[in-house]
């Protein structure tokens, strides 16, 4: 073949099967042949034409696995490996890479999103973006990154075992925020306005319980939660999570969404309240969600809610994007 295949978003709301040139070998990166695709908010927001700073056509993906085309320098990964891809593609020089946050680069660039991404037979990127994905299945490398979105929130908060941690939202980025919160030793609770949600969050996330947003009979702790995750992406819930803060807490923002962060200097300022921001996540992120996989702990199953061919991506990814209430986590398998 001369040409490899891609999925295409031509424009808001069209997809497109398409073709581009295969990668060449550059110096610093590797080949990857992608094997699975896990479909994130992102993809549906980038279809429906609500992503702020995007360019169209876009080949979307940035949930990826795949099989190593090169060898590293390092000698880590051979050629035939299967690898996890992290996505974050960053310029190793500003500040935030200098001390050792390029999830954070001030020149970051995500596969699928800024440039193009892997939905396609191939990709080519540097080779300390791929971590080896030894003993997983493609399917589950594939859902490797949006995990470590919450381990990274859970590390940044420096939860301790034993505390109250309130998840708010119960999407993918919330329960991946609940396990890692659930491995950190903490009471989870989760916060939905669906009841569906809430119920196969719970059934993911051993010990946690939900409870419906705007509950009055909810049983939430007198002086609140050492520690509260906002993943719903939703500005009205982000400004209000304090009001369920404790004294002495930390409000960690997972999700992102535009819009302006109102919080009540007050409410603020007598918990002596600890704001923190949690974006993307780091290779020791990605590690610890191999690592928790392999051990067994990651309900896998439950979490891939669906998946498909390549060759049917067109079709799928706009009916899951019509019925995203009973998904969690959909894939799609190339070859």
């Amino acid at each position: 073949m001369t040409a490899m295949k891609t999925i295409v978003c031509v424009e808001p709301g069209q997809l497109a099967s398409g073709t581009a040139p295969f990668p060449s070998p550059k110096p610093g990166h590797i080949r990857v042949a992608i094997r699975s695709i896990g479909i994130c908010g992102t993809d549906y927001h980038i279809m429906e034409g609500l992503h702020p700073f995007l360019q169209y056509p876009r080949v979307m993906g940035h949930e990826l696995s795949g099989t190593a085309l090169d060898a590293s320098t390092t000698g880590n990964i051979a050629v035939g490996d299967l690898v996890v891809v992290n996505p974050y593609v960053t310029c190793g020089t500003c500040h935030a890479c200098t001390i050792g946050k390029p999830n954070c680069c001030t020149s970051i660039s995500v596969l699928g999103v800024h440039g193009d991404g892997g939905m396609c037979d191939q990709i080519c990127v540097p080779e300390s973006n791929l971590y080896p994905a030894t003993g997983l299945t493609a399917r589950d490398a594939a859902m490797v990154e949006f995990l470590a979105i919450g381990a990274h929130a859970v590390a940044r908060s420096r939860l301790q075992a034993g505390t109250q941690a309130l998840v708010v939202g119960a999407g993918p980025i919330g329960i991946g925020t609940a396990l890692f919160a659930s491995f950190a030793g903490a009471k989870v609770t989760l916060r939905d306005t669906s009841q569906t949600r809430l119920d196969r969050a719970c059934a993911m996330v051993k010990g946690s319980k939900g409870v419906l947003a705007n509950d009055p009979a909810a049983e939430l702790p007198g002086d609140g939660f050492e520690t509260v995750f906002d993943a719903t992406g939703n500005i009205k819930a982000m400004n209000v999570a304090i009001n369920d803060l404790a004294h002495g807490g930390t409000l960690v923002l997972v999700g992102v969404v535009k819009g302006e962060l109102r919080i009540d200097d007050p409410e603020f300022h007598k918990r002596e309240t600890t704001l923190m921001g949690s974006r993307n996540a780091l290779k020791e992120d990605f590690e610890k969600v191999m690592s928790h996989m392999r051990a067994g702990d990651v309900p896998v199953d439950l979490l891939n809610t669906h998946e498909a061919s390549f060759d049917e991506g067109v079709q799928q990814l706009a009916a899951w994007g019509h019925n995203r209430e009973d998904i969690v986590k959909a894939i799609l398998h190339v070859g």
